[in-house]
C-alpha cells in the first residue's frame, strides 16, 4: 500500500496531523508519527530555541517521520528557518505566507518542504518554486482559512500542478479520506480529529468542547480583518462579532490576544480561542493516535 506521499515521506499511511499553534507540540508529532502517518511541531509565533526544543524532545519520542509547521507571519519566522536548517529536520509545512525564498537552502539541506495553499495559483507557484507537494485546505479547517471550500479547491489544485496534493479542511473520518481520494488528493492532513486524541496535551476543556460541538458550532470570524479564523462559539466569539459588526476592530483585536493559549494552556472555554474545523460535528470520542489513524484508512487501497 504506496502512494507518492508514503513515499516522499517514507510512512505507512498518507496522512500529516495538521500544524495547530499550541496544539500540535512534539507529543502530539511524535504520537502520529509512531501511528504511521507524519506528526508536526507548530512553531506558531514561538521563539526559535522553543522549536529546537521541541524538535529534540520529539526525536526523542520517535525515529519516524515528524516534521515542523511554520507560520510565515510569524516574527520569528527567519530565526525558526534557521533553527530547522541546523536541525535538518525532515519535513516541514508552511501556511499564512509565501516560502519560496527559503526552499532553495531547506532543499540543500535534504528537508521536504510542504506549503499550505489555498488556492491554484499559489500552488503553481510553489511548484516552481521547487516544493515537493502542498496541502490543498478548504475554508472548513479550523484556525486561519481560505474561502474556497475542500471540494472545489482539491480537484481544481490536482488539475493544475504536478506534485502531489494533500487534501485538508472537514476531514475527520474515513468517509472523509475516501472523498479526498476521490477528489485527487494523494494525501489527508487532520487537525480538529488529533485534538482529541489522548496523546494530545491541550487541557481537557478545550477536547470536551470538541467533542460536544455540534454542526454549526465552528464558526468564523475577524473577516473584516483580512485574517478570518474559525473557531467554536463561545463567549469570546459572540463579542467579536458584535464589535465586528460595528467596526471596532481595535476592540476585537484585543479581545483575540492570549486567546488561544488561554483555551489551550488554562482551559477557558468561554473567553479563550477555540479552534477548530467543522469537521468537530463528527469528533464524538477520545481515542490514541494509533486509532485515530487506523479508523481513518479502514478499508482504503492507496
Amino acid at each position: 500500500m504506496k502512494n507518492r506521499i508514503c513515499e516522499l515521506l517514507q510512512i505507512e499511511y498518507p496522512v500529516i496531523q495538521g500544524g495547530m499553534a499550541w496544539v500540535a507540540t512534539a507529543e502530539l508529532a511524535a504520537a502520529v508519527a509512531n501511528a504511521g502517518g507524519a506528526g508536526l511541531i507548530a512553531a506558531g509565533n514561538a521563539p526559535a530555541e522553543f522549536v529546537r526544543e521541541q524538535i529534540h524532545k520529539a526525536r526523542s519520542l520517535t525515529d519516524k517521520t515528524f516534521g515542523v509547521n511554520v507560520m510565515m507571519m510569524s516574527p520569528y519566522v527567519e530565526e525558526v528557518m534557521q533553527v530547522l536548517l541546523e536541525e535538518k529536520v525532515k519535513v516541514i509545512t508552511t501556511g499564512a505566507g509565501n516560502p519560496a525564498k527559503y526552499i532553495p537552502a531547506l532543499k540543500e539541506v535534504g528537508t521536504i518542504v510542504i506549503p499550505v495553499i489555498p488556492s491554484v495559483a499559489l500552488a503553481q507557484k510553489m511548484q516552481k518554486s521547487g516544493a515537493d507537494a502542498v496541502v490543498a485546505e478548504g475554508c472548513e479547517a479550523g484556525g486561519h482559512i481560505g474561502e474556497l471550500t475542500t471540494m472545489t479547491l482539491v480537484p481544481m489544485v490536482a488539475d493544475g500542478v504536478d506534485i502531489p496534493v494533500i487534501a485538508a479542511g472537514g476531514i475527520a473520518d474515513n468517509r472523509g479520506v475516501k472523498a479526498a481520494f476521490a477528489l485527487g488528493a494523494e494525501g489527508v492532513q487532520v487537525g480538529t480529529r488529533f485534538i482529541c486524541s489522548e496523546e494530545c496535551t491541550v487541557h481537557p476543556n478545550y477536547k470536551d468542547m470538541v467533542v460536544a460541538a455540534k454542526d454549526r458550532d465552528a464558526i468564523v470570524t475577524g473577516r473584516a480583518t483580512g485574517h478570518p479564523v474559525r473557531t467554536l462559539k463561545n463567549k469570546a466569539t459572540k463579542l467579536m462579532d458584535k464589535l465586528e459588526k460595528e467596526g471596532n476592530l481595535e476592540e476585537f483585536e484585543k479581545i483575540g490576544m492570549g486567546a488561544l493559549r488561554a483555551a489551550v494552556v488554562d482551559g477557558d472555554t468561554e473567553m479563550g480561542s477555540v479552534m477548530a474545523g467543522q469537521s468537530a460535528g463528527l469528533v464524538k470520542d477520545i481515542k490514541s493516535c494509533k486509532e485515530i489513524v487506523k479508523d481513518l484508512f479502514l478499508d482504503i487501497a492507496f
